[in-house]
């Protein structure tokens, strides 16, 4: 292991927040896990060990605050808007406070042409922190596994305007592995840009048939249209930004920018990464119980 470091993980709560925040401590590293406010999910991370601050990554004054007397830090930012000035903030306040390394939380979609507002902010931010002294690791994922959680249906389907796109599916217990690595040793990661991806690619009929497998009970994929996907997202609240993103990158999806495999997980995270039916088994009462789920 390598030495005990002083570590910061923005979105702390969030999927791969929590299991980041979990394998540092595990690990013997000191963690400060960066929340937005006090509630049962930064309660479960005080009482694994770390220490909890409460900030906003739009201010500056909190931020920095937050990353005086680090060593490594990640940062991860939601599809809502702000995430250029939540990037610069960051910057600025990592390069004031000496943090050696940045993990930053990108994604697959990120290019200067997207046509998703947030994927497009996404590789503007990456830019940013390319501008810092702080030396960054991006990393671009595809769709999380958990994505299946958020969209299976009560009825046990996936209705999703991605035709017969393919992608791997990958956990957010499995990036967390490969951010742990990085935060912990940074220096041979400096300036790379990592995809994410799963061990196996499906298109989304594979996907269902490998959920009902590992469930024991039939699920299956429904292809719709865009515009029944915007109104889907629209009646469950999602907000006006997040609606955008996601119909752009359905087009993404179909036009294979999800598609492939890696196996980052396994040479950066050493760890083996978990296939769907293997994500469904260990996430089995969530898959059941979706009311307890939500989207980040």
């Amino acid at each position: 292991m390598s030495q005990p470091k002083n570590v910061l993980v923005t979105a702390a709560t969030g999927k791969t927040g929590v299991h980041t925040t979990r394998l540092l401590l595990e690990r013997g590293h000191h963690v400060r896990a960066l929340v937005h406010r006090l509630d049962e999910r930064s309660a479960h991370l005080a009482d694994l060990g770390a220490e909890v601050a409460v900030g906003d990554l739009l201010d500056l004054a909190s931020v920095t605050s937050a990353t005086r007397g680090i060593d490594t830090a990640y940062f991860a930012y939601p599809i809502v808007p702000g995430l250029v000035d939540a990037t610069a903030v960051f910057a600025e306040a990592t390069a004031d406070s000496g943090v050696r390394a940045i993990v930053n939380m990108s994604q697959i979609s990120a290019r200067r042409d997207a046509v998703s507002d947030a994927a497009r902010q996404h590789w503007i931010a990456e830019r940013v922190l390319d501008w810092s002294p702080v030396p960054t690791t991006h990393l671009r994922p595809t769709f999380f596994a958990e994505w299946l959680i958020t969209f299976l249906d009560d009825r046990g389907v996936l209705r999703l305007p991605f035709a017969d796109g393919r992608h791997a599916p990958i956990a957010a217990e499995d990036q967390a592995h490969v951010i742990a690595a990085i935060l912990e040793d940074p220096e041979p990661h400096a300036g790379e840009v990592y995809l994410l991806r799963g061990p196996v690619e499906l298109n989304h009929t594979e996907i269902a048939a490998e959920l009902s497998g590992a469930l024991g009970r039939p699920l299956s994929y429904e292809p719709i249209s865009l515009d029944e996907f915007t109104a889907t997202l629209e009646a469950r609240g999602f907000g006006a930004h997040t609606v955008q993103h996601l119909r752009s990158v359905a087009v993404d999806y179909r036009n294979g920018i999800f598609a492939g495999t890696d196996d980052v997980v396994a040479t950066v995270g050493g760890k083996v990464p978990m296939t769907v039916a293997e994500y469904a088994v260990r996430n089995e009462e969530f898959f059941e119980d979706k009311g307890s789920w939500a989207f980040w």
